[in-house]
């Protein structure tokens, strides 16, 4: 069910909203659809047409609470007008089949409103087009579950109030819209590369689904060179996914065997950055996948170019600065000129609140601390990562180093 759901939720997403503009009455008629499904599909089996069910089922919720609201009588009377028969819908549905591949992009653009912030942008859209829960989502802008589930409200609140009309931008609009667009992809693939929280490191099907978009996205505006960059950076990234462990536990890059590596995707994502580099303009999904391609090139750890991977960091700093690059910054600059200087990276992030919850804080510096031979300030950083950690295989792996130091000591 959960499957079915991931797949099918932009798409009755997408119908709803060309049939009735609020965002917010459209996921919660779809969240209702969806409920419906889980009782009668647990008890009958999937429907053939899964999609048609879930859009009629949503379809009549919407109908249901526009008339049950007095004071909207007007739009009851439009979509009364407007909605077709449940058959009409269904065949519809299987029509539309052929555009699958479009539907879902179409509503990352859509979703992106320019009447909400950046930052409102991409987490309503992440929640309401790609299924992502405000945990997750919160996890991804290192704030409580609680503050993501008040932007969100926020977020909806405010395209009610605005009146907000989904309909795709006008060109001098679609700049923005791409930069959002963009973020979604990636925020989605992260989360998919590296759960926020669970039993399981990874979500493939996330990581496949934010490839897939942003391929697609590639195909339809090749010439754009952060598209491309962020292509890159998957593909690279994504190369290592079958190492990255072992018995469900985690295995650091330090140790996973880089011969099984995806050579293929390596290939395509570092001939995509040669392409895309030389053109002029450096933004920061480039510098990231310039980043992955010096790992990904490396044939050992031992002999990664830290000096460079220094420099794209530096580089990256100033473009796009953000505490999550400066604690990665601090990672390559221990390794090219000493763990003391990347301790001085990190010491004013733990002044900041928001890394100061953040788990891989404390991991790096109790990483770094081993490095210079403090093994009590070393476990503690240690401790404090495992028990803010909320991924099991991360919680496992920072167990473990600290179960490894403390009987070194």
């Amino acid at each position: 069910m959960q499957d079915v759901w991931r797949h099918e939720s932009p798409h009755v997403l997408a119908a709803l909203l060309r049939r009735h503009g609020d965002l917010g009455d459209c996921e919660d008629a779809a969240q209702e659809a969806a409920e419906a499904a889980t009782v009668q599909w647990g008890r009958d089996g999937v429907p053939a047409n899964a999609r048609g069910w879930l859009i009629t089922v949503a379809s009549r919720r919407l109908i249901d609470r526009v008339r049950a609201d007095q004071a909207r009588a007007r739009r009851e009377a439009a979509v009364a007008v407007a909605q077709p028969s449940d058959a009409y819908v269904v065949a519809s549905v299987d029509q539309a089949s052929a555009d699958d591949s479009d539907d879902m992009l179409r509503m990352l653009v859509l979703c992106c409103h320019p009447s909400l912030s950046r930052s409102s942008q991409v987490a309503l859209t992440l929640h309401a087009v790609c299924g992502l829960g405000a945990g997750e989502i919160a996890a991804a802008y290192l704030v409580p579950p609680r503050t993501m589930t008040q932007r969100l409200t926020r977020a909806r609140s405010t395209l009610r109030s605005a009146g907000a009309v989904f309909e795709l931008p006008s060109r001098s609009d679609l700049p923005s819209r791409i930069a959002s667009v963009l973020d979604v992809c990636h925020l989605l693939f992260t989360e998919g590369h590296t759960r926020s929280a669970g039993g399981a490191l990874m979500d493939w099907s996330l990581t496949a689904e934010a490839i897939r978009l942003t391929r697609q996205l590639h195909c339809a505006i090749p010439d754009h060179d952060e598209v491309a960059g962020a292509l890159a950076l998957m593909l690279l990234t994504h190369a290592r996914a079958t190492t990255r462990t072992e018995d469900g536990n985690l295995v650091p890059l330090a140790e996973q065997n880089r011969s099984r590596w995806d050579r293929d995707l390596i290939a395509e994502g570092v001939g995509i950055l040669e392409r895309v580099l030389p053109r002029g303009h450096v933004g920061r999904f480039q510098l990231q996948a310039a980043i992955a391609a010096v790992h990904a090139e490396s044939p050992t750890w031992e002999r990664t170019d830290w000096p460079q991977i220094s420099i794209l960091y530096a580089m990256l700093d100033r473009v796009a600065p953000s505490p999550v690059v400066t604690l990665n910054r601090a990672v390559a600059v221990s390794m090219a000129v000493g763990p003391q200087q990347g301790l001085d990276l990190i010491a004013p992030l733990l002044d900041n609140p928001s890394m100061r919850r953040h788990h891989r804080t404390h991991a790096v510096r109790a990483h770094l601390l081993e490095m210079i031979g403090d093994l009590t300030g070393a476990t503690d950083s240690y401790r404090r990562a495992a028990q803010l950690a909320t991924s099991i295989p991360e919680q496992r792996y920072l167990n473990d180093r600290l179960r490894r130091l403390v009987g070194s000591s």
